[in-house]
C-alpha cells in the first residue's frame, strides 16, 4: 500500500526525535493513504514554516499487520469512545499515567491507525477540556463529523517497514 506524508521538505531519513509530541496518537511519524489529504497538509506546513509543499511517498507491505514483534493499535475508520479517550490522553500535556493502554506516551504501540481528529473535532475536544460540554456530548458531536485516516509510526522497528518510493 502507498502512504503519503505532507511536509515542506524531502524527508531523506525519518527521525522520530524530530516529530512533535502531543499529537492524536502520540509522538510519531504520521502518514495517510489519502493523497489529497497529505497534499493539503504539505501546503499547510509550507505556509506555516516556509518552503514549498512536498509530498513524501512511502510503500508499506500489505501484510504489515502480521509482522511479529509489533504492537499495532487499529481503531478502524470511525470515531469511538475508545478512540476519543486515546486522542484526548495523548494531546493532554498534564496526563501522567504513561502505562495506561489509552495513551501512547511510552510508545507501547509501534503503529497506531485510525481517524484524524481534524480541526472540527479539535474544537469538540477543546470544548470538553474547557468544561463547556460533557464527554458524551463530545462523542455525539463526532458522529456528524466526516473522518479521514492516519497511520502513525512510533518506533524504529515500525519505521523500518516503510520504504520511500518518491516525492
Amino acid at each position: 500500500m502507498l502512504l503519503y506524508h505532507g511536509s515542506n521538505t524531502d524527508i531523506q531519513e525519518i527521525n522520530l526525535a524530530m516529530c512533535r509530541p502531543y499529537k492524536d496518537f502520540g509522538q510519531g511519524f504520521y502518514l495517510t493513504v489519502m493523497k489529497d489529504q497529505a497534499e493539503k497538509m504539505a501546503r499547510r506546513v509550507a505556509r506555516i514554516y516556509g518552503g514549498s509543499p512536498v509530498l513524501n511517498i512511502y510503500e508499506l507491505d500489505d501484510s504489515f499487520m502480521q509482522t511479529k514483534g509489533l504492537n499495532i493499535k487499529d481503531f478502524g475508520t470511525q470515531t469511538s469512545e475508545e478512540w476519543a479517550r486515546f486522542v484526548q490522553n495523548n494531546r493532554n500535556k498534564s496526563f501522567e499515567d504513561f502505562s495506561d493502554p489509552e495513551c501512547n506516551f511510552d510508545n507501547k504501540y509501534d503503529i497506531v491507525i485510525g481517524p484524524i481528529a481534524n480541526d472540527d473535532m479539535a474544537l469538540l475536544f477543546r470544548q470538553y477540556e474547557n468544561g463547556m460540554i460533557t464527554f458524551e456530548n463530545m462523542l455525539t458531536g463526532m458522529i456528524y463529523k466526516e473522518t479521514t485516516n492516519q497511520y502513525s509510526f512510533h518506533t524504529q522497528k515500525a519505521i523500518k517497514l516503510l520504504r520511500k518510493t518518491g516525492v
